[in-house]
């Protein structure tokens, strides 16, 4: 009755890329996790794409912030700042302000989740719900979480890889490790350090791992060229690597998050795990867009991996049709695998 006084926003927070859904517009925005500050007047420069811009790049006293890391707020007064960007870019017209889901990693603690709301709130929420990731990305991708059978979905983001294994609306058993995107941009960067002695930056790195990272060596190699500044010169120089080259660097951390599914797996009820051996296990998030992912998982897992049709805004689209669903609503927040912070609904 009152959805057209009060619009209905789902962010997705990430250590990497925060995307922005609004209800019934879909993903309107898609920012990178930065927030670029001047220590001198204390002033908030740019948010997004553009503090990103300036990483490595500014002068000293230009501070850029990444407010979230492994998935929470490292940082609360910035993270609220960002919050409060991203909340102002939509087409917040309505006569009351929004209420905002906000997706955090499955293993949040209280104190986490509470902060989460607290900066959301500060930002401009009328009613905050606080939903794990993963429940919200498999509502997202169109997995049956409702019915009384089993679905797995795996969400590899930029601070963590998470895992959960749903049934009836509520997570049966789920996994989250501190070892994903980010932390392979940092093997990156020390590897070209310490093969090539060459220093680059994250985003360049990062960058690199888009453009050519792989999961698995391949018979047909592609390369790509980096730049950065050679260690002992000192001055500006390029190299050529190739996504074997990659795939090495990153076969620690691949072999991880294949670990961390493969333990989960050996976690959950037998009955569930029949389900999962007939349906797959879904995958989203950016890392599942690392060249090889889903077959290596498959190999490792011994049950078919696949990537969910929109694998970047798996969570926020989840977000959309929970708020969409009151049934679907009040199921998954009257259980315990998440809960609203805020007035009911």
């Amino acid at each position: 009755m009152f959805s057209h006084l009060s619009p209905d926003i789902g962010i997705d927070l990430g250590t990497a890329v925060t995307p922005v859904l609004e209800r019934g517009r879909g993903v309107t925005l898609r920012e990178p996790s930065y927030v670029a500050i001047d220590r001198r007047k204390d002033r908030v420069l740019a948010v997004g794409a553009e503090a990103r811009l300036m990483n490595g790049r500014a002068p000293s006293h230009v501070e850029v912030v990444r407010p979230v890391r492994d998935g929470v707020i490292a940082d609360y007064d910035t993270a609220e700042t960002m919050i409060r960007h991203l909340i102002g870019r939509t087409r917040n017209n309505g006569l009351l302000r929004p209420r905002i889901m906000v997706g955090v990693p499955s293993d949040a603690t209280d104190v986490e989740r509470r902060a989460v709301s607290e900066a959301t709130r500060a930002a401009g929420a009328r009613v905050v719900y606080i939903v794990p990731q993963p429940l919200a990305a498999a509502v997202g991708a169109g997995l049956p979480v409702l019915e009384a059978r089993g679905s797995m979905i795996v969400d590899l983001g930029g601070g963590t890889s998470q895992a959960a294994v749903m049934s009836m609306g509520g997570i049966i058993v789920s996994g989250c490790i501190r070892v994903a995107g980010d932390r392979m941009d940092d093997a990156l960067v020390s590897h070209l350090r310490r093969a090539h002695n060459l220093l680059v930056g994250e985003r360049s790195a990062e960058e690199l791992k888009i453009a050519i990272g792989a999961a698995i060596p391949v018979v047909d190699p592609r390369s790509a060229r980096i730049r950065g500044r050679d260690l002992q010169s000192g001055l500006p120089r390029e190299v050529t690597v190739d996504s074997n080259e990659l795939s090495a660097v990153f076969s620690e951390h691949v072999r991880e998050i294949a670990e961390m599914v493969r333990q989960l797996l050996e976690s959950t009820p037998p009955e569930l795990a029949s389900d999962i051996v007939e349906s797959g296990i879904a995958l989203c998030g950016g890392g599942c867009l690392l060249h090889g992912m889903d077959e290596f998982l498959t190999q490792q897992t011994g049950v078919f991996c696949f990537r969910v049709e929109d694998p970047l805004s798996s969570v926020a689209l989840g977000a959309e049709r929970l708020f969409s669903d009151p049934r679907l609503m009040r199921i998954v927040f009257n259980g315990q695998a998440a809960g609203p912070i805020g007035p009911r609904v």
